[in-house]
């Protein structure tokens, strides 16, 4: 008999038929016995979630091309490089305005989700997030701090190796505004991924592989293309920068599935972007802001290197702690 911290849960259960459940795992059992889950509902609610990141997009394009253009650059130029809309140093737009306006899709994108999880699935976004009763929001803040620790120390160090390659460009009144608008929007962005592919997505793949290995590969897989644009990608090749992304999404998976809930992984990709966002920043970064570091040299190959040690050291901390070593749970 499976005994379940979350009554609602329960009740589903022992509501379902009395034949075996394919899943010993919480998270994936929870999206198994909650809601609607025919295909097309979840075909649907992918499409909407999609729409409604194109949808603020098509809005957003509105006062990046009129910048663009009011700063001399044609529609020919745009055409060709479409990427220069998001650099705020081509267009001339405020650094902190434009990360606002880029999260905004995500806001958009999170909307529409939910809209789809209540009228369509009639699902919470908690059955996605998490296998429990109740977000374990303590999971989310400590996995968080070991992230953002482990982000600043590398930062720091490599200032102090480095001094050469790495310019200090605080400024109190534009950090103050990045610190404002990050805080604000970034948990939004992350979280919004993260309920995607580590939650409706991995769940909906499960239901049709009956098993934990497939989703976890698919969606990380999928992390890994939905970032295939970014400028990183795009200056250094996907050869290069794939293997990061997902390995990132293989990683953050990894942990949802253990931890029977992507609270682990969503404080981590929290920190991971809040943070990067805040320190560093590069010629070819994602978020262009106005961090304390501007860094003239990248090294991707070193840079994922070293982001596999801190994962191991991360994920050593968490397995500790959280007793994560039932490898079970990723096959069912």
């Amino acid at each position: 008999m499976i005994i379940l911290y979350d009554m609602e849960l329960q009740e589903n259960i022992e509501n379902k038929s009395a034949n075996p459940f394919p899943f010993s795992n919480l998270f994936l059992l929870k999206g198994y016995v909650t809601g609607k889950n025919d295909f097309w509902r979840y075909l649907l609610g992918i499409i909407m979630a999609f729409a409604g990141y194109l949808t603020f997009q098509l809005i957003m394009m509105v006062p990046l091309m009129s910048a663009a253009m009011s700063n001399g650059i044609t529609m020919s130029e745009i055409a060709q490089n479409p990427n220069i809309l998001f650099n705020p140093e081509k267009i001339g737009i405020n650094k902190s305005l434009l990360l606002a306006l880029m999260m905004g899709m995500f806001v958009f994108t999170m909307l529409f989700l939910w809209i789809a999880l209540k009228y369509i699935q009639q699902k919470s976004f908690t059955s996605i997030i998490t296998g429990f009763e109740k977000i374990r929001w303590k999971r989310y803040f400590f996995s968080f701090g070991i992230w953002g620790v482990l982000i600043t120390i590398l930062t720091i160090a490599s200032y102090l190796m480095s001094p050469e390659d790495i310019e200090v460009r605080f400024n109190a009144n534009q950090f103050i505004v990045l610190l404002i608008v990050s805080v604000i929007f970034i948990p939004i962005q992350t979280a919004t991924e993260e309920l995607i592919f580590r939650g409706y997505l991995m769940q909906g793949f499960a239901l049709a592989f009956k098993n934990g290995i497939a989703p976890l590969i698919i969606t990380s897989v999928l992390f890994g293309l939905m970032h295939a644009q970014n400028p990183e990608a795009q200056a250094h090749g996907l050869l290069i920068m794939m293997p990061y992304y997902i390995f990132f999404g293989i990683f953050l998976g990894i942990l949802t599935l253990l931890d029977e809930g992507s609270e682990l992984a969503m404080g981590i990709h929290c920190a991971n972007n809040l943070f990067s966002s805040l320190l560093v920043c590069s010629k070819n970064s994602v978020l262009q802001t106005d961090a304390i570091f501007y860094t003239n040299v990248e090294n991707p190959g070193g840079e994922f290197f070293v982001w596999l040690i801190m994962a191991s050291i991360c994920f050593f901390i968490l397995f500790k702690k959280y007793k994560l070593s039932n490898w079970k749970l990723i096959v069912r």
